[in-house]
C-alpha cells in the first residue's frame, strides 16, 4: 500500500509539472519598443497568461484558421556605400556586428532579405556599371562584362554574410543600364534605346551568372529601380509599354533560353501610379514571365496594393524599399507611425518581404552620388569606423525580423482605434502579433486567441511585438 501512494505522489507530481509545462507554453511574451528608448525590442520581464474572461477592455482577435500570404523575409538594401562602411570596420568588429545583424538568438535581430544594386545605386560614392565604355563605344555581346567595382565592397560582403546566414534571399535591382544603351548617352535620366532591349536583357544574365559563379544565388530582379524618377544619379526612365516590351520580349525568353530561375519583379515604385503594373500584368505576353509587383511607398498609401493583389491574385507583392528616419535628431523614437505604415501596411496588404533603405551610412548619410545622390537617407545602422549607432529603422524591422522566419505565414487579425497590427503563424507554430499604438495616450486592450484571452497595455506611441 505505501508503494502504491509514492507512485500515485509521483504521477501527481509529474502531471503538475505537465500542466505548469502546458500553461507556460500558452502564455503570451511581450517585446517593447518606446519612444523614449527606455525599451528597445525589449522582453518584458511578465508574461501574459491566457484566461477564459475577456474583461470590460476591447478585443483584438488574432484567427489562424484565416491565412493570407507566405513570407520571404525582411531586410535591407545593401547598398554599395553600406557594403564600403562595413568593409572599412575591423574584423572582429564587422564579425560581431554581422552575426547581430544576420543571426536569431542573443541579441540577434534575423534579417533575412537583402536588396542590392545591378551596378551603382544613388548610395554608392560613385557611378559605374558592369560595361562601362568609352565615348561611341559599344559591346552588344558583353564581352567586356565584369562585375568590377562591386568585387571590392559588395561580393566579399555578401558571402561574408552567406557565411553566416546561407538562406538569405537576394533581390537585385538596376537603378540605369549602362550610359551607351540610353537616349541621352547619360547614367542619369534617359531611357534605354529599343535597339538595345535585347543587350539589356543580355546585361542582367550576364550579371546573374557572374554572381551565381561566386557563389552567391540572385533570388529575383526587378527591371528597373524606380523607373517613373528621373532626378538620381543614376536613374533611367522605363515607361510600363516598355518595360512590358522588355519582359515579354527580351527579358522573359532571354531568362528562359539561358535557364534562368531568377524571379522578374515589374515596377519597383510607389502605389500612386497603379495602372502601371496592372497594365503589364494584364498582357498574357509579359505577365507569363512575371513573378509579381515591386513597390515602393514613397507616393500612395500600403492599403493601395490590395487592388493588384485582387486584381491578379495569383501574382505576388513585395515592398523592395522604404526609407524609415528619424523625425529630429536626439528626439523621441518615431516608431510606432513607421511599424503602422510601413510594416503592417505593407504585409496587411499582401506583400512576402519588408526592405527598408538602407543598411548603413556614415554620420553625414553618405557615401552617395553627387548630383543626384540621397542626402537625406540615413542607414539603419550608422557606421563610423568601428563605431555603431542603431537608428529607428533598425527596430522597426527587428520588430518583424527576429520573430518572423520566412515561411511564416500572415494570418487574420483584427485592429482597434490607434491599434493597428498583423499576425503571423511562424513554422515553428508560434503566433507572433505586431500591435502599433500610434496615439498619445496608453491603451489597454485584450487579445483573444481561440477563445481565451490575455490583457496587455501599450504605452503611448509604442510597438509591441506578443508571442505565443
Amino acid at each position: 500500500m505505501k508503494l502504491k501512494l509514492l507512485l500515485c505522489s509521483s504521477c501527481a507530481l509529474l502531471f503538475l509539472s505537465m500542466s505548469s509545462n502546458a500553461q507556460r507554453d500558452q502564455d503570451a511574451r511581450l517585446w517593447l519598443t518606446t519612444p523614449d528608448r527606455t525599451a528597445l525590442v525589449a522582453l518584458q520581464p511578465a508574461a501574459l497568461h491566457f484566461s477564459s474572461e475577456a474583461g470590460p477592455s476591447p478585443v483584438l482577435t488574432v484567427d489562424d484558421a484565416q491565412h493570407f500570404q507566405s513570407i520571404d523575409g525582411f531586410g535591407f538594401a545593401l547598398t554599395g556605400g553600406s557594403a564600403q562602411l562595413l568593409m572599412h570596420m575591423g574584423t572582429a568588429q564587422r564579425a560581431g556586428l554581422l552575426k547581430e545583424l544576420f543571426t536569431t538568438g542573443g541579441n540577434g535581430i534575423g534579417v533575412s532579405y537583402l536588396r542590392v544594386s545591378i551596378g551603382a545605386s544613388d548610395m554608392n560614392e560613385r557611378v559605374f556599371s558592369y560595361d562601362d565604355l568609352p565615348q561611341g563605344e559599344t559591346d552588344v555581346d558583353m564581352a567586356k562584362f565584369d562585375l568590377g567595382p562591386d568585387r571590392a565592397d559588395v561580393i566579399p560582403m555578401l558571402k561574408e554574410i552567406l557565411a553566416i546566414a546561407p538562406g538569405i534571399k537576394i533581390l537585385g535591382s538596376p537603378w540605369s543600364a549602362p550610359a551607351w544603351m540610353k537616349t541621352n548617352d547619360d547614367v542619369r535620366g534617359g531611357e534605354l534605346k529599343p535597339e538595345y532591349y535585347a543587350v539589356f536583357a543580355k546585361y542582367l544574365v550576364k550579371y546573374i551568372q557572374a554572381m551565381r559563379a561566386d557563389g552567391i544565388t540572385i533570388d529575383a530582379i526587378t527591371v528597373e529601380n524606380e523607373p517613373l524618377n528621373p532626378k538620381n544619379t543614376p536613374s533611367m526612365v522605363m515607361f510600363a509599354m516598355q518595360q512590358d516590351t522588355i519582359i515579354a520580349h527580351d527579358l522573359g525568353p532571354t531568362f528562359q533560353k539561358a535557364g534562368i530561375r531568377t524571379k522578374i519583379l515589374l515596377y519597383d515604385h510607389n502605389p500612386d501610379v497603379l495602372s502601371y503594373p496592372l497594365s503589364i500584368l494584364g498582357d498574357p505576353d509579359a505577365s507569363k514571365y512575371v513573378d509579381g509587383t515591386a513597390f515602393h511607398l514613397y507616393g500612395g498609401d500600403a492599403s493601395l496594393l490590395a487592388q493588384v493583389h485582387d486584381a491578379y491574385p495569383n501574382k505576388n507583392l513585395y515592398l523592395t524599399e522604404q526609407s524609415v528616419t528619424e523625425r529630429r535628431s536626439g528626439g523621441p523614437l518615431g516608431i510606432a507611425e513607421p511599424v503602422r505604415r510601413v510594416m503592417i501596411g505593407a504585409t496587411r496588404n499582401w506583400c512576402r518581404n519588408v526592405l527598408l533603405w538602407n543598411l548603413a551610412a556614415d554620420p553625414q548619410n553618405g557615401p552617395h552620388t553627387n548630383n543626384g545622390g540621397c542626402t537625406g537617407c540615413s542607414g539603419a545602422i550608422t557606421l563610423s569606423g568601428d563605431s555603431v549607432s542603431r537608428n529607428v529603422a533598425y527596430y522597426v524591422l527587428d520588430h518583424f525580423s527576429q520573430f518572423v522566419p520566412p515561411g511564416s505565414v500572415r494570418v487574420a487579425s483584427t485592429e482597434l482605434e490607434q491599434l493597428a497590427s498583423v499576425a503571423f503563424l511562424t513554422p515553428q507554430h508560434k503566433i507572433v502579433l505586431v500591435v502599433s499604438n500610434t496615439g498619445n495616450f496608453e491603451k489597454s486592450f485584450a487579445v483573444k486567441y481561440q477563445g481565451k484571452f490575455f490583457q496587455t497595455t501599450l504605452p503611448p506611441e509604442s510597438v509591441g511585438t506578443y508571442v505565443w
